[in-house]
């Protein structure tokens, strides 16, 4: 959405970090509450139920700014993850700056630090990023086609901006990953979007389309109108959880991966909870 028309609001924030539920990282971090992307996908609509807002999900942002002293984590060995629910480099980063002052607090941490965003405003902070001893910085892709991003993220930065972040983070020996999600059953071209992030992209992950509640009427009702020929799939793995489709695909992403000795995990969920 236009970041001009985005509901801001400052709340005082008690801390920014917080024990994860994410498998592989103890502790996460979220700067903001809402996010301007729009994605249509969005997994995190759930926040809307903590934020006392009304508003539709991805025209509000709460920005967590802090007052007063809080005890710190101890976080040597500790791995922590930017964001689950939110992009903590956002638009609204680049006025806040309130990542990138958490991030000069945790470089002498000795935290495993993992970044993900659809922003290129994170080259901004590359110049903090190499004083951190163990980092990843990551992007989250679905497609090559920005055509059809725009339709489905539109507040995100476009394909072009992402791989452009991606390649110079890696040209500055920024460790870099790529995390291929949503992937969208039959439009995410993932071949095509491999061959073109393969050579700046340190790692790679997979994460199907997972649809509930609000997000569910969105997307297929989208696929309906716009793709009318693919309803009987989404029907088939949606509504009727059939997962065949995202069996086959988990095969054939590693073996192609593994043909090209790319370091890859595939995150497909064998039932959908809707």
């Amino acid at each position: 959405m236009d970041i001009k028309s985005l509901k801001v609001k400052e709340i005082i924030a008690r801390g920014y970090i917080n024990p994860s539920k994410l498998p592989g990282y103890d502790y996460v971090i979220n700067p903001y509450v809402g996010c301007p992307h729009s994605c249509m996908y969005c997994y995190a609509e759930f926040m809307k139920h903590f934020s006392n807002h009304d508003e539709p999900w991805g025209t509000f942002t709460d920005v967590k700014v802090r007052s007063y002293a809080v005890k710190p984590v101890p976080l040597q060995g500790a791995s922590v993850f930017l964001s689950s629910v939110t992009d903590c480099y956002n638009p609204l980063e680049e006025k806040y700056h309130i990542t990138r002052k958490l991030l000069e607090q945790l470089r002498y941490s000795g935290a495993k630090i993992t970044i993900l965003t659809k922003s290129a405003l994170v080259l901004r902070d590359i110049d903090i990023f190499k004083t951190i001893q163990d980092l990843t910085v990551g992007f989250s892709m679905n497609t090559d086609n920005d055509a059809f991003r725009r339709e489905i993220e539109p507040g995100a930065a476009s394909v072009l901006e992402r791989l452009h972040a991606l390649k110079t983070l890696k040209e500055n020996g920024i460790k870099t990953w790529v995390h291929v999600s949503p992937v969208f059953p039959v439009l995410t071209d993932w071949k095509a979007l491999v061959e073109m992030i393969m050579p700046y992209a340190d790692s790679l992950s997979f994460e199907n389309l997972k649809l509930r509640a609000a997000s569910l009427v969105r997307v297929l009702l989208y696929i309906t109108q716009k793709y009318p020929d693919l309803k009987p799939l989404y029907h088939q793995i949606y509504n009727e959880n059939d997962m065949t489709y995202w069996r086959t695909l988990r095969k054939e992403i590693l073996a192609f991966c593994n043909k090209y000795k790319l370091a890859a995990a595939v995150y497909f969920k064998e039932k959908e909870e809707n």
